[in-house]
């Protein structure tokens, strides 16, 4: 078992020096590190960060050399999240600091939009341009009819911001696009979401269930090891993918489903469950409600009727069936993160939340632990007004169970429409790359021409900045102080970010960038500070601690207010549910007209010639950020596609031949992509990382590189209870030969 753990996190033993220093491994370092030569670690000095390369922000340090340059990154051994070991992305941080491609100076729009003709501006000409736009939109539409899309830190304070401009459409595209749907159903049944870091007790658990989530891949770190440690304790894994992952090639079970069947598949091993009386009696009669209908609901749902639908084998369902009652209650059906598949994701992750549910793994150890918060009060600042309509009114009676702002949404009203009293006018984009990150490009450019004003902020010049009428340089997280990092955790725990070298170039950070504006909008009431410091040393001073405290220790934790983060056995425990208990029925699908328990639906397979489109991540990038970072573009410079063998046979294509991917509606990949033909992938599928296939010519790495599955996801199929963008139902055909310009393009 030691040597599949040792195998399984590899990866992550690319260490923080490895991925500064060692040129052999990258081929890449500053030209500052190339010529001194070797660095004395006795010289250096530290300051803490959280990392901004993924959104699991462990916290760390950062190194500086004695001549004030920045040298590496590393985890810090207190934190909770990382445990004191970053995965490579983190420890390439570096890379993003020093990548000569990086935004540089404030730019406004020459030409039409997506046309990349900019001219340099200063910051006060940045900010007088869209704060001038800002008025006259105010002015004729309401401040309501600006929108701000944002992933990452920096969003707290154009948040606030935009909030006291008038505007509460504050959205970041991984709710619709990524973890929305579990977050509704898993509050649908234990009135309670999940959150991040997920709190899912995988250190202790005995039986661990990955339903395309693939753990090592997307390196969610604290998780990844974690798993590892079950893995050394003798865990079963059982892992359900039409790939061999990585967690898939750890696992006793691999059940090669397939696709968008996966609601059947959970059912079954719910009617097992049930009907071999494997859950927990005590459990069930205690804290759930529904447990009768659920029981009458599934009792047709055998592993024989499974069988025909998804493929798997009635024994095997039976076998993995007992394997998590034998571990329960230290069991876990993973709730994944990229949840949005074909339209049903909330029902699919109900069915995902009663399996636990049943298993009485909530609240136990080895399954979902209790996590706790500290609470950082907001710097005082006036009320904000009071907006009078909001993206929900595009959309009368629906996606009332959404919790946040669905980015879809903000962009299905931006496109005029007489029939909306919210058609947006403007969008500020913050460290998302909108035209990868939406799905349907051909909407998000059509929602985009509308727009009288497009700001981008952000590190890099992406495929969206292309389209902004002003884009402002940010900088990067090792050069600024953001908000606090407060995370949930089994203990509480807090996280400080500080500078470790002066912004390069004439990049900012967001606190100042929001404050700067928020001051030509006329909103100086709401900025009532010089500078961050204050901020933050008035902040921790509230809660015991202070800004030099935490710029020694980067991370403190404090004990928890609500007790142990196990429910003990017979404990009395209230739900946050209409009923008070774990709704197995949910009443409150029910009250909204929806299924209180899942159906299964089945969707749309390719037709003859076509293979279902699967997309994933890689554990040295994150989404389509990182393609060009020069650490990380060393350890992956291009995807690939992954084909079975005996559909590479039938098409004549070779391993490692560059071929062209065509989705159902003809849209054909800008970019060629290496094939790669494995036994690894089902003959129904292929499969593809996602965040290649740059169009942007000033990544001068990342441009041109393999091909993009966003551009070939066109057919979305909207969750109907939240919103969200189910984005599997596309399927793909080769083409062995270079397209045409016009079949390119259309």
């Amino acid at each position: 078992m030691k040597t599949n753990r040792r195998k399984f996190i590899k990866i992550s033993s690319v260490g923080a020096g490895s991925l500064a220093l060692a040129k052999p491994v990258l081929g890449w370092l500053p030209k500052f590190l190339e010529s001194e030569g070797p660095l004395d670690d006795s010289k250096a000095k530290k300051f803490p960060t959280y990392c901004e390369i993924c959104f699991w922000k462990c916290a760390g340090w950062t190194y500086t050399n004695d001549k004030g340059k920045i040298w590496k990154i590393i985890g810090n051994d207190e934190d909770l999240h990382s445990n004191g070991r970053f995965c490579p992305r983190g420890t390439g941080g570096v890379g993003m600091y020093y990548d000569e491609d990086r935004l540089k100076t404030p730019l406004i729009r020459t030409n039409r939009r997506g046309k990349e003709e900019f001219r340099k501006a200063s910051w006060d000409e940045a900010f007088d341009y869209i704060a001038e736009r800002m008025k006259k939109i105010a002015n004729k539409y309401g401040p309501e009819c600006v929108a701000l899309f944002t992933h990452g830190s920096g969003g707290h304070f154009l948040g606030h911001m935009l909030k006291a401009y008038g505007s509460n459409n504050i959205t970041a595209p991984s709710y619709a696009q990524c973890r929305g749907p579990r977050e509704v159903a898993f509050f649908a049944t234990f009135g309670r979401g999940l959150g991040s870091p997920e709190p899912t007790d995988i250190r202790d658990t005995k039986c661990l269930v990955l339903i395309g989530s693939h753990l090592g891949e997307n390196m969610h770190n604290g998780q990844v090891q974690e798993m590892s440690d079950a893995i050394d304790k003798g865990a079963t894994i059982i892992t359900v993918d039409p790939r061999l992952s990585t967690a898939a090639s750890k696992s006793k079970y691999w059940l090669p489903i397939k696709p968008a069947t996966d609601l059947a598949l959970l059912l079954a091993w719910i009617h097992v469950i049930i009907n071999e009386n494997l859950y927990d009696e005590a459990y069930i009669k205690k804290y759930t409600y529904g447990f009768e209908q659920l029981k009458e609901h599934v009792k047709n749902m055998t592993p024989e009727w499974a069988y025909g639908i998804t493929t798997i084998q009635p024994h095997i369902i039976r076998e993995t069936a007992r394997e998590m009652a034998n571990a329960s209650p230290a069991v876990i059906i993973h709730p994944g993160r990229h949840v949005t598949w074909y339209g049903d994701d909330t029902q699919r992750l109900r069915a995902v939340a009663i399996l636990n549910g049943l298993l009485g793994s909530w609240g136990k150890r080895g399954g979902f632990y209790l996590p706790e918060k500290h609470h950082v009060p907001e710097f005082p600042h006036p009320k904000y007004p009071t907006p009078t309509k909001s993206w929900k009114d595009a959309f009368p009676g629906q996606y009332n169970l959404a919790a946040e702002t669905l980015a879809s949404g903000i962009c299905d009203a931006t496109i005029p429409n007489p029939d909306r009293s919210c058609n947006f006018k403007a969008w500020i984009i913050n460290g998302t790359n909108l035209i990868e990150t939406l799905p349907d490009r051909k909407k998000t450019l059509s929602a985009m021409e509308s727009l009288e004003l497009i700001v981008a902020i952000d590190t890099m010049p992406m495929e969206i900045t292309g389209y902004a009428d002003v884009i402002l340089p940010e900088c990067t997280y090792l050069e600024r102080y953001d908000d606090i990092r407060v995370a949930q955790h089994r203990e509480p725990q807090i996280a400080l970010r500080m500078p470790a070298a002066e912004p390069m170039y004439e990049s900012k950070p967001d606190w100042w960038i929001a404050k700067e504006l928020g001051k030509r909008l006329g909103l100086e009431d709401y900025f009532p500070y010089e500078n961050i410091e204050e901020v933050l040393d008035w902040q921790l001073k509230q809660i015991g601690s202070s800004l030099e405290e935490m710029q020694r220790i980067g991370v403190k934790t404090f004990p928890r207010q609500e007790g142990s983060p196990y429910i003990a056995d017979g404990e009395d425990y209230e739900f946050n549910t209409s009923t008070g208990k774990i709704e197995l029925y949910s009443l409150a699908l029910e009250d909204e007209g929806f299924d209180p328990m899942p159906v299964f639906t089945a969707h749309p397979q390719p037709e003859n010639g076509f293979y279902r489109l699967i997309y994933g991540r890689a554990p040295m990038h994150t989404f389509s950020r990182t393609s060009n970072n020069p650490n990380l573009h060393d350890l992956m410079d291009e995807n690939s596609v992954w084909i079975n063998p005996k559909v590479a046979k039938l098409w004549g294509i070779k391993n490692d031949q560059y071929i062209w991917l065509k989705n159902q509606d003809g849209i054909v990949s800008t970019f060629a992509v290496k094939a790669r033909v494995t036994e690894r992938i089902r003959w129904d599928s292929v499969y593809i990382v996602h965040g290649f296939g740059h169009a942007n010519k000033r990544l001068s790495r990342a441009f041109g590189n393999g091909a993009s599955d966003t551009q070939l996801i066109t057919n979305v199929m909207t969750d109907p209870i939240m919103g969200g963008t189910g984005m599997r139902g596309n399927f793909v055909t080769f083409l062995t030969e270079e397209p045409s310009k016009e079949e390119v393009e259309s």
